[in-house]
């Protein structure tokens, strides 16, 4: 550091600092914050901005600044201690859960290891559109066609950073879960992931490993919580038709659990997948699926 003679600060100071304040990750204004609450006693001159003082930081401590760039918004964080990928991800934003493909990883519904990071930062309810008519036709042109990605992409290391805004749900299902290194973080439980990633397969791996989430799901996962939460969100689409189906497609699950999902009202016909162009048709579930599935 500067020395302590010149600016009564030490090396040692800044460790016991950081040491004592049980935080791994800090953003810019945590750091500047740290500044002014001690520039007096460490009797620091004024012309020792924050920049500075990071800087000093970084190039004598050990911490370590992390920049996320997405194409619109950069974040930079910075860690006292390692931090597991998904803990920093998450600390962007305080509203930020892990979904999807990484929410299938944390409950231990895919053996792939992903190089894709879901987070999830929902719309307000404000921005919510409320539920149109549904039409047959409406429904075979939006599935004709692939299924659209988000572009806000962050490309962090060795991993794909998407963020996503997603329908309002006032986080339904979303707890929070210890990890395997003794963090705490924000993820959709079992239920919610399930309904999740058949909504968006495109951010799951692919329909086929939805299907294997949901046979990883058997011994985990609670029928009757994934539909009262599906009566919650309220979809447009009739997306219990792809539930059932997949149940059905497992053959692990019990008649009475796929059964709760013929209790919803099955009024059209639907698609499992985006885009598909060879299609057989489950006329018990009214949906169509791509051949060989």
């Amino acid at each position: 550091m500067a020395g302590k003679t010149r600016f009564q600060i030490s090396k040692k100071d800044i460790i016991n600092l950081f040491e004592t304040k049980g935080k791994n990750i800090y953003s810019f204004s945590d750091l500047i914050q740290i500044l002014d609450d001690n520039r007096e006693f460490w009797r620091l001159p004024k012309r020792l901005t924050g920049k500075l003082f990071i800087d000093l930081l970084l190039k004598n401590t050990k911490l370590n600044n992390h920049i996320i760039q997405f194409p619109n918004n950069k974040f930079i964080k910075y860690t006292w201690v390692p931090v597991s990928i998904f803990k920093l991800i998450l600390s962007i934003n305080s509203k930020a859960y892990l979904s999807h493909y990484s929410a299938m990883q944390i409950h231990s519904l895919t053996e792939q290891i992903p190089k894709s990071i879901y987070i999830n930062i929902e719309q307000s309810n404000k921005s919510q559109i409320s539920n149109k008519l549904i039409l047959q036709d409406r429904i075979k042109f939006a599935f004709s066609r692939n299924q659209r990605t988000t572009k806000n992409i962050a490309n962090f290391h060795d991993f794909k950073i998407y963020l996503l805004n997603g329908k309002y749900t006032e986080n339904l299902g979303v707890i929070e879960h210890q990890y395997e290194t003794n963090e705490i973080i924000r993820v959709t439980d079992i239920e919610r992931t399930l309904i999740d990633i058949i909504v968006r397969p495109n951010y799951s791996g692919g329909i086929f490993e939805v299907l294997k989430a949901y046979q990883n799901a058997y011994y985990k996962v609670s029928i009757n919580k994934l539909c009262s939460y599906l009566k919650k969100i309220n979809f447009i689409y009739p997306y219990h038709q792809i539930i059932g189906f997949l149940l059905d497609k497992t053959k692990l699950y019990k008649e009475n659990q796929i059964n709760l999902l013929k209790q919803f009202e099955i009024k059209y016909d639907f698609f499992l997948t985006y885009g598909a162009k060879d299609l057989e048709y489950s006329k018990e579930w009214r949906l169509f699926y791509p051949k060989g599935f």
